[in-house]
């Protein structure tokens, strides 16, 4: 069902070829955003409306904020850590050999990452703080958003190519994921969900990549709420803003996979590659954990 109850805004006109991973930092009253494969990462400041290149990198598929604000990169094998002040270093390399780089990223209550590796057999990859790293599944399509639920006993996981958000149930003492079921399935024809966030009330918001459009589940699957933004590959949403009420939405200009766009879809229209807010009535966001991964 479509809401009439929001207000949509292009925040940022850029071109990004796969904007992705919002992430907003309140210490630095900043959202900071990639674009995937031009390795670009991004800062909006929306107290001055003002856009910036914060970082030039490698390709770089997601990123968390580490305990002391820093951002963690997760790019093409690599992770690398990025300072408020601009300063990069490379932790880590050759940790998905069997895929082209890693894809969305987040961190859960303790600090750990879970990070999907996507190109080839898709993975899901779990970094321990005490630096054990654990592959949790493979055969995935494009490993995508991911969150978890507000009792901390579930954990959504997103596969875009099979169309489907999963939830597992979570052991927050080990980190571990069982009982995969399906908690919602996207039609063909609707598009591919992509990135996505639990809202301060347990709801489930998916970015339709191909849709133009946010969606928002209650946690029994059933459909609250559709969001539509002028722009056909919507990629990834976040809550962010001093009290988490505004939602940014990246896009995407790329031209379209053949293999995996719906029929039907006007080619015509606008890809997206700018960065959104929208600000929807009486919704709210929670704060994102903060991974703690011991770096050398």
């Amino acid at each position: 069902m479509q809401t009439k109850d929001y207000v949509t805004e292009l925040v940022a006109p850029l071109n990004c070829q796969i904007g992705e991973n919002p992430l907003w930092h309140p210490e630095a009253a900043t959202l900071f955003f990639v674009d995937i494969l031009a390795g670009t990462v991004y800062a909006y400041t929306p107290t001055t409306g003002s856009h910036r290149v914060f970082c030039q990198t490698r390709v770089t598929g997601g990123f968390t904020l580490q305990e002391d604000g820093s951002l963690l990169l997760f790019q093409d094998g690599r992770i690398c850590t990025l300072g408020l002040d601009g300063t990069q270093r490379e932790v880590a390399s050759g940790l998905c050999p069997q895929n082209e780089r890693f894809n969305d990223v987040i961190a859960d209550p303790e600090g750990r990452v879970y990070a999907g590796a996507m190109g080839g057999n898709g993975r899901l990859i779990r970094f321990d703080p005490d630096g054990r790293v654990t592959e949790l599944f493979d055969g995935l399509g494009i490993p995508n958003g991911m969150g978890f639920t507000p009792d901390f006993q579930g954990m959504y996981s997103t596969d875009s190519e099979a169309h489907q958000i999963y939830r597992f149930d979570y052991d927050r003492k080990t980190g571990n994921l069982t009982n995969r079921q399906i908690f919602v399935e996207i039609s063909v024809d609707e598009g591919l969900p992509d990135g996505m966030t639990v809202d301060a009330e347990g709801y489930v918001w998916t970015a339709i990549w191909f849709g133009g459009r946010l969606k928002r589940y209650a946690p029994d699957g059933r459909l609250d709420r559709e969001v539509f933004l002028p722009a056909y590959q919507t990629s990834a949403l976040t809550f962010g803003g001093p009290a988490l009420t505004d939602v940014f939405v990246t896009s995407a200009a790329a031209p379209p996979a053949d293999s995996l766009r719906p029929p039907g879809l006007d080619l015509a229209a606008h890809r997206g590659g700018g960065l959104y807010r929208v600000r929807v009535e009486g919704m709210r966001g929670r704060p994102q954990f903060r991974s703690r991964l011991r770096l050398p």
